[in-house]
């Protein structure tokens, strides 16, 4: 006969893997099918989870399955189940799809004078920047320290009454910390509380509220829309001025993101409430792998926002400078890759061959001296010690000494701790192959710069073949008006589009690297437990930086163009992109430095002044939307879980999906030698425009435009033309691409399309 403590011990382990085999799924639901005898869908969902149930707790409303009833931005619900109850419910008529609760991650002032946004902006265009005050920018993200400085709302008027969002009040969260600025703010962690096994957070600093304790959130937000702040700086660099891209705009936070990720039903259920609350954009610095668009949670709600009239911008992804790594690639959301400043953060290592290093660097405590240290490489307690992994240099080795470790695995501020906590007093990180020549500023723990690849290597052997290697490590502050800028950044997320090839992705570049925004105060800036100074503005790098960007001009192109739909604002945008740097060259790419292409910075880098009057714009409605869905291989199901509509018609489908009216082409030969398009251009200049054509070609592709002008008497008046595309013959089938541009031209207006050109799917 077993023991008590044998079957207790049995019995706990079968409810511990009975949680274990729990797990958080997002269901699709034939929203029509809910029969009369439930007065809402939530009710009818909970009838649907209590049938399946074999859990008796489950029948009481406080310990229901049941995470999130959808009823805008998707038809259905997420519950907490097992994979009997999932495939239980899967056996029902009216449920169309089950999967599994898809996880996100964050991607992580210069930048108004370098965007032209002066105090002055628009001004020509007859653009007041005050008409942004109606503008409501919605940003999921890790919430929000309202207690900034950035969300300030001195002189600004009344919260517009469209405006049907709330101040949720929590454990450390008063509602009365929203203003006339800060309008909304909501948190949303059923998904992630689910995912830790109901057991609710898994760190003291995190709590139910939309109170950011991770700054990320704090960070986007006010750089789309943060009000102006004198006298900013992040420990003295970067002194300035700091306002966000709209600072008229108003800010409404939604926190979907928390320790272990961004779940998928959090930020559907985030996207839902900020549609019905009346946000006019929505900013999503995160991402994940790519998936089919009705599997993709956020596609699936920035549909639904689009549909509304609500401009989405969502991040490329920092996995650069790898092909195909490109995140958020849904053609109705602005997918924003990451640029540099005109603006650095330089830093030297003097060596005692008499050689200077250039790097960058943001550490701000005391200085080295003027005594050179002792350098050494590669010698610790493991063969990671070259990496400065935790736990991995001998203290008798490294202390008193600089220590030379190389870029990858963990955290680049991480490293540095981990050398102070052995007893280094400095540090060189050096970049390998993988991040190139790209160079990001950190605010170390300790004295430390960051080199690039060629100047790594000249280091690592200058330690290698000299007896007594020393260094002195200078830092020089903050410096303007940097040559060549913008440099598209290394870490940024490329194409091509491997959802749907025929979309060229990312759409545009804009500010990304070393960018300077409010910071909350329950974090250090480098984001580490032991890091205990606190600042009121941190420097980033990352697309999630460039993200908001776009965000916050985003909203003022809408105030400026009220009547203007998602498509015409992301069009205006990208047409007017520059593809030039300061010093009129191509962009280049910070990987290799390297001349950069679409695939990279998609139509350039954004140019707010240009875009309030692009004189053409590509509009693009819902329905031809679908026509583009039509056109993939999906099912009639699979599109309606994305447009929500009880039945689709595929009769007017696209022949190919690069047919949909996109700002720009790529084309997919695909065993052809010809491919034709078919684009509108909608007339939103003067009156009694005309445009000519100016085509740039690939070495192996013919283009040829007809009409080559176009007339417009009056403004709103749409016109066709076709575009073919020719495959030279003797061309193989290769990896390759290549690029071209299109652009309709007239002494007021250059209205460009980039053109990529590839040969077969990757």
């Amino acid at each position: 006969m077993a023991s008590p403590i044998t079957i207790i011990t049995l019995i706990f382990l079968f409810l511990l893997y009975s949680a274990e085999a729990k797990r958080t799924y997002i269901v699709r639901v034939k929203h029509s099918d809910k029969p009369e005898s439930f007065s809402t869908h939530h009710d009818w969902y909970t009838s649907q989870l209590q049938s399946i149930s074999t859990d008796p707790q489950s029948q009481s409303e406080s310990e229901s399955p049941l995470l999130y009833t959808y009823t805008t931005s998707f038809n259905g619900f997420s519950a907490f189940l097992d994979t009997d109850e999932a495939e239980s419910l899967l056996r029902s008529e009216s449920i169309l799809d089950v999967f599994e609760d898809p996880v996100y991650t964050l991607d992580t002032t210069r930048t108004p004078e370098f965007l032209g946004l002066n105090s002055e902006f628009g001004v020509a265009s007859g653009y007041s920047g005050h008409a942004s005050n109606g503008v409501i920018i919605g940003v999921l993200d890790t919430g929000v320290w309202p207690e900034s400085k950035s969300y300030d709302d001195y002189g600004m008027p009344e919260i517009p009454s469209k405006w049907k969002g709330e101040c949720e009040s929590g454990p450390d969260f008063d509602s009365k910390l929203c203003n006339k600025k800060l309008v909304g703010a909501r948190s949303f962690s059923k998904g992630f509380q689910m995912s830790s096994g109901g057991g609710g957070f898994s760190t003291k600093r995190e709590s139910v509220s939309p109170r950011d304790v991770d700054g990320h959130g704090t960070h986007t937000s006010s750089t789309a829309a943060g009000s102006a702040v004198t006298n900013a700086s992040f420990l003295g660099y970067a002194a300035g001025t700091a306002r966000g891209m709209a600072t008229g705009a108003r800010v409404a936070t939604y926190k979907v993101c928390w320790s272990s990720g961004c779940f998928g039903s959090d930020i559907l259920a985030a996207m839902d409430r900020a549609i019905l609350d009346g946000v006019d954009v929505l900013s999503l610095s995160l991402g994940g792998g790519s998936a089919p668009y009705y599997r993709d949670t956020i596609a699936i709600g920035s549909f639904s926002a689009m549909e509304k009239g609500v401009f989405v911008s969502c991040s490329a992804g920092n996995s650069g400078p790898t092909r195909s790594s490109v995140a958020n690639v849904a053609p109705w959301v602005m997918t924003v890759g990451a640029g540099t400043l005109d603006r650095d953060f330089p830093a030297y290592a003097n060596l005692g061959n008499g050689k200077r290093l250039v790097g960058v660097s943001l550490y701000s405590g005391e200085g080295m001296g003027t005594k050179p240290l002792e350098l050494v490489y590669n010698k610790g307690n493991s063969s990671s010690s070259n990496l400065c992994l935790p736990a991995s240099l001998d203290p008798t080795t490294v202390r008193g000494k600089i220590v030379v470790c190389d870029r990858g695995v963990n955290a680049r501020v991480e490293k540095g701790a981990v050398v102070r906590d052995a007893g280094g007093l400095g540090m060189i990180m050096a970049n390998t192959a993988a991040s190139g020549e790209e160079l990001v500023a950190d605010s170390h723990l300790l004295p430390a710069i960051a080199v690039g690849k060629k100047t790594g290597d000249l280091l690592r052997e200058y330690i290698k073949s000299d007896s007594n290697p020393t260094a002195l490590l200078v830092f020089k502050g903050t410096v303007l008006d940097v040559h060549p800028s913008p440099v598209v950044a290394a870490f940024s997320s490329r194409g091509p589009n491997t959802v749907t090839p025929e979309i060229l992705k990312p759409d545009v570049i804009g500010p990304g690297v070393n960018i300077l925004a409010g910071w909350s105060d329950a974090i250090g800036p480098t984001g580490l437990d032991k890091d205990s100074r606190r600042t009121q503005f941190n420097i980033m790098s990352g697309t999630s930086m460039s993200c908001p960007h776009i965000s916050g001009l985003a909203g003022l192109l809408k105030a400026a163009h009220p009547e203007w739909s998602p498509s015409a604002i992301k069009s205006a945008l990208m047409t007017t992109a520059y593809n030039l740097d300061n010093t009129n060259s191509p962009l280049r790419d910070a990987a290799d430095n390297s001349l950069s292409n679409p695939h990279a910075h998609g139509s350039g880098h954004v140019d707010p002044q240009k875009a309030l009057s692009p004189g053409l714009v590509y509009d693009i409605s819902t329905e031809e939307y679908i026509r583009f869905l039509c056109s993939l291989d999906y099912t009639v199901d699979h599109i309606v879980a994305i447009v929500k509509r009880p039945s689709v018609n595929c009769s007017k489908k696209f022949s190919n999906p690069g047919q949909l009216n996109y700002p720009s082409f790529s084309v997919l030969f695909g065993g052809k030698r010809v491919v034709r398009y078919t684009r509108e251009v909608t007339n939103v200049g003067a009156p009694n425009s005309v445009y000519k054509v100016v085509v740039n070609g690939a070495p192996s592709v013919g283009i040829s435009v007809k009409p080559s002008k176009l007339s417009f008497r009056s403004v709103g008046e749409k016109k066709r033309y076709t575009v073919t595309f020719v495959s030279k013959k003797g061309v193989s089938l290769t990896n390759k691409a290549e690029f071209g541009s299109i652009t309709w031209s007239n002494p007021q207006h250059q209205v460009r399309s980039p053109v990529a050109f590839s040969w077969n799917r990757f």
